[in-house]
């Protein structure tokens, strides 16, 4: 496991300094900069002995290959790791479990995403196999919004094996695919549940697909195939949610 990890944009930051200062190693921020919500978070780090250099927007650039940083950037520890042994307890802790499962979603923009639009939504863990999935970049903390810090992202070894597995402790696998004959709008979605989102153009894998209890689809009126997963995964989950809140 990585030592270090940088982070960057005001958003995951913020998160960092209210939910886990101690991670802070070093702060790198642009010289000159007058922003009242970057001058709390180095006002905050200061407090917790963080150590803070004002910098050229350049090396701030260099620091993160280019990425839109905000001003701001930190060398922080890694965060914590979630894997299967979590997830249980996440399961048993939850009255009604809500689970979102990334199958195969490789972009760090679109994990970022969809971590997002999963804190907003309610869900209690987001479920992505070890290989072959984005991980927690600093691009994917920027894009959450602060939702990396919230919404545990589970790392599993093999998928199709998990999802068995919370299947026996009660929780309904639905799976989307474009050649499922059920709308989403069409399925009850209101008790514990997991959703399984596959990658954009390919969906989700064989035996994830044969795994799950349930395919449904989004009805698609116009001539494109096929949404960006993040967008998709937004409209699913809150599908989930409208069910929830109208039983």
């Amino acid at each position: 496991m990585a030592q270090q990890e940088w982070l960057y944009g005001l958003h995951a930051l913020e998160a960092v300094i209210e939910r886990e200062p101690e991670r802070l190693i070093e702060l790198f921020v642009l010289k000159g900069r007058d922003d009242a919500r970057l001058n709390n978070i180095v006002n905050q780090a200061r407090r917790f002995g963080v150590s803070v250099q004002f910098c050229q927007r350049k090396t701030l650039d260099d620091k993160v290959s280019g990425e839109q940083h905000q001003g701001i950037v930190a060398r922080a520890k890694p965060g914590k790791q979630y894997d299967e042994k979590d997830l249980d307890a996440i399961i048993a802790g939850a009255s009604t479990p809500f689970l979102l499962v990334l199958d195969g979603v490789t972009d760090p923009h679109n994990l970022g995403a969809c971590l997002r639009t999963a804190d907003a939504a309610g869900v209690h863990a987001v479920i992505v196999p070890k290989d072959k999935s984005a991980g927690l970049t600093g691009t994917a903390r920027k894009v959450a919004c602060g939702a990396a810090e919230t919404v545990p992202l589970v790392q599993v070894t093999n998928l199709a094996r998990t999802l068995r597995e919370i299947q026996q402790q009660g929780v309904w696998v639905v799976g989307t695919a474009g050649e499922a004959e059920q709308s989403l709008y069409d399925c009850k979605i209101t008790g514990p549940i997991a959703l399984v989102m596959g990658a954009e153009g390919s969906g989700m894998r064989r035996l994830t697909r044969e795994t799950c209890d349930e395919l449904v689809k989004l009805p698609m009126a116009g001539a494109v195939s096929s949404l960006n997963v993040s967008v998709a995964t937004g409209v699913c989950l809150y599908e989930i949610v409208r069910q929830r809140l109208a039983v």
